[in-house]
């Protein structure tokens, strides 16, 4: 039964990571789930009430992060509101259309099309806004897996 409980909690925390490329399945959630889990399979005792607050505040930041870093990345390259929908729209809807590449080419695309029709801009703007989309993406990317990468750590140290 150890095992399977370590075995589950592993298989929680690498859908976690694939998360981070494939923005539809919830990283955090599945994190949390490895926690849970192992209270389910072992014990709750040994995980404080401090070890739940920290990583309340780190599920906090993954959320802030996802959002600021998109946002960031778009207005850092003179992207409109338009702009950062569209590319939360594209980083959806992309890696659905076409694998893989999808997830870079998705807001990307979704930026620049949400540039050209809702605010107008020139077609150099738009693309500008498209390269800030994907720098953005690849630095939220970066922050939420290094912010995992902790959260689990902290977990395997209380443990």
């Amino acid at each position: 039964m150890e095992y399977l409980g370590w075995a589950l909690i592993i298989i929680c925390f690498i859908i976690a990571f694939i998360g981070l490329v494939y923005p539809i399945i919830p990283a955090v959630v599945f994190i949390l789930g490895g926690f849970l889990l192992y209270g389910l399979f072992f014990t709750f005792s040994d995980l404080p009430w401090w070890f739940w607050l920290i990583e309340i505040l780190f599920v906090i930041l993954l959320f802030g992060a996802d959002m600021m870093a998109n946002a960031f990345g778009v207005k850092k390259y003179g992207g409109s509101k338009a702009g950062i929908w569209g590319s939360t729209i594209g980083l959806l809807i992309g890696p659905f259309i076409i694998p893989f590449f999808g997830i870079l080419v998705g807001p990307f695309v979704g930026a620049i099309i949400a540039e050209l029709l809702f605010t107008r801009t020139s077609i150099k703007q738009a693309l500008k806004t498209g390269v800030g989309s994907v720098v953005g993406f690849l630095t939220s990317v970066l922050t939420k897996g290094i912010v995992q990468i902790v959260m689990i750590v902290i977990f395997l140290w209380v443990v």
